[in-house]
């Protein structure tokens, strides 16, 4: 899971980087787990622009991924580890004994051949899913459920893990966030153990501007560069800086506290992430 320099042929290729896949072992997606996407092109149903920068774009599939892993103590042996368009980490395709096939977040270090399986007393391997009351304290873990059942939230990008530091009273598990967060979760909720794949991809360059918009992304305008009717930091003479940093409706952007402290899960959380 290195990330390759390319020559600079061009003047795109000059600051461009790529990974190099060498952990890809399928070149096709397994098709019984494909889903259709509709790309809207930043439009509501009613053809209206609601979201800015968002358009074009490869076509592509949707992989269902199996976040909840509730089939318990039933092993499952690695097929492949598939590249997935739709998220930072690499995938892996499993099989049941009896033949079922799901995708799953693939965490690294986990191979082809290797069997996993989820359950209340499985061991804390690389790959296992379990309740984060049976795993060991210190254990780091990723795809982490918030509500018992509903599948992982946590937890689920390239590189991302989080680690179980305490546990409260039996019922509560606390977990230490990847953004620093220390946080409660109850200590049924399922987590598979290791870290998510591809930790490289936080390196890659995409070193030219068309690359980006192969991703979808159109070109994004800074407010300062727009007029002072499309946006409060826009307008001056020359190049202004436009004052205090805001979002196009007026609120500031560093600084000011939005999070509601009513919040159900407020009471969760023991310290907050660091600034």
């Amino acid at each position: 899971m290195a990330v390759k320099k390319l020559k600079p042929t061009s003047a795109g290729q000059r600051f461009r980087s790529a990974p190099t896949f060498e952990e890809i072992t399928a070149s096709k997606p397994e098709k019984s787990l494909l889903e259709p996407i509709k790309r809207t092109g930043g439009r509501n149903s009613q053809g209206h622009r609601t979201m800015r920068y968002i358009g074009g774009g490869h076509k592509k599939k949707y992989r269902v991924i199996d976040f909840k892993r509730n089939r318990f103590d039933a092993p499952a042996t690695v097929l492949t580890i598939e590249y997935d368009p739709n998220r930072s980490a690499r995938i892996a395709l499993i099989q049941f004994e009896d033949q079922e096939k799901r995708y799953i977040i693939a965490p690294n270090g986990l191979k082809v051949g290797q069997v996993i399986v989820s359950g209340n007393s499985v061991a804390p391997e690389v790959g296992n899913a379990l309740p984060l009351g049976s795993m060991p304290v210190g254990t780091i873990v990723h795809n982490i459920e918030l509500t018992p059942g509903k599948g992982g939230q946590f937890a689920r990008s390239a590189g991302a893990y989080a680690q179980l530091v305490a546990r409260e009273g039996g019922k509560y598990a606390v977990l230490k966030m990847p953004s620093g967060e220390m946080r409660m979760v109850l200590a049924t909720c399922i987590a598979t153990v290791g870290v998510v794949s591809n930790a490289s991809h936080m390196n890659v360059s995409l070193g030219k501007a068309g690359r980006r918009r192969w991703l979808g992304r159109r070109p994004r305008v800074r407010g300062v560069a727009m007029n002072p009717v499309d946006h409060p930091m826009g307008g001056g003479e020359g190049r202004s800086s436009g004052g205090q940093p805001r979002s196009r409706n007026g609120q500031f952007a560093k600084g000011l506290k939005t999070r509601n402290r009513n919040k159900h899960s407020e009471k969760l959380i023991i310290s907050r992430r660091k600034k």
